[in-house]
């Protein structure tokens, strides 16, 4: 009798277990860890390390966040140097030989897109330069759908029992984010053409792809906090070249924003910059209409 119960103790114990161990991804920013979600489904427990609301350059490498790092099985992050003040830490402390450089647990997705603004000669005084280019390429949608198939495959080959679904569930997502760029390319067509002063240059992707001009940055140089020499600069400039608005972040100083479009009256622009950054931008697909939308609000 203490056999049988002892099976069928042991049975429900089966029965109770999940059929399968999720893929464990730790995302650098929100856009991977959306994009991590899409691709991944049920198949896959996602943590984002940051948040809309900070400023992915300057991240605190936390206790909490190594010990994430301990326990993934996939750590997916921009690179291009964008995280280099942190996630190195992450990797070093984490001691999971799994997710280090060169391993397939470690994805970056500025390796598998062209980036923009590559500097030809290294001068610190220039600011904070990156030197291998641009790192915000999740702002050009065209780059989404490269990262997404490099992604899928990457997930695959790190959990090869559920490669086809994470392949399956890649082209859903390709053919659904390319249904979403037709009808994106056709929203932004009054947006060409349109003059923009922005805080940092983590918008130039967006801008570049909607015919967007960029007339400078609040930032005298990439990472340095706007100054009043620079403000007055910006003002001149635009008596003679006129931009029609200034754009932010939601981690960006609004003041500094608020103080140059005050004085050469035109609207400020909140963009989410990721997912999460407004209520609307809940997702990829949202972060874009979001963007869109905002900036239509300004073109008229």
């Amino acid at each position: 009798m203490r056999s049988v119960i002892f099976v069928v103790l042991a049975l429900l114990a089966m029965a109770a277990q999940p059929s399968f161990a999720a893929l464990k991804i730790l995302a650098c920013e929100p856009e991977w860890g959306s994009l991590s979600k899409e691709l991944g489904g049920d198949k896959v427990d996602v943590y984002t390390a940051t948040t809309a609301l900070q400023d992915p350059h300057r991240i605190e490498a936390r206790p909490s966040l190594i010990a994430r790092a301990r326990n993934a099985d996939l750590m997916v992050c921009t690179g291009a140097e964008l995280e280099v003040g942190w996630a190195p830490l992450l990797l070093s402390q984490s001691g999971n030989p799994n997710i280090q450089l060169g391993r397939p647990g470690y994805f970056e997705a500025a390796k598998q897109v062209r980036l923009i603004e590559v500097p030809t000669a290294l001068d610190r005084s220039l600011g904070d330069v990156h030197p291998l280019g641009n790192p915000h390429l999740h702002l050009d949608p065209r780059n989404i759908v490269t990262v997404a198939h490099a992604l899928s495959e990457r997930m695959a080959e790190v959990d090869p029992a559920n490669a086809g679904y994470y392949r399956e569930r890649g082209s859903a997502f390709e053919q659904r984010w390319k249904e979403a760029m037709a009808r994106w390319e056709k929203q932004v067509a009054p947006l060409k053409g349109l003059s923009l002063i922005t805080y940092h240059q983590d918008f130039n992707y967006f801008m570049n792809w909607a015919g967007i001009r960029g007339l400078g940055n609040l930032e005298p140089k990439p990472g340095l906090p706007p100054t009043t020499a620079h403000m007055s600069e910006l003002l001149q400039s635009l008596a003679k070249n006129p931009a029609q608005a200034v754009v932010r972040t939601p981690f960006q100083d609004p003041r500094a924003a608020q103080f140059l479009a005050d004085r050469a009256k035109i609207p400020t622009i909140m963009i989410p910059y990721t997912v999460g950054g407004t209520e609307r931008a809940k997702d990829l697909f949202g972060l874009y209409d979001d963007t869109i939308a905002r900036l239509l609000a300004v073109a008229k």
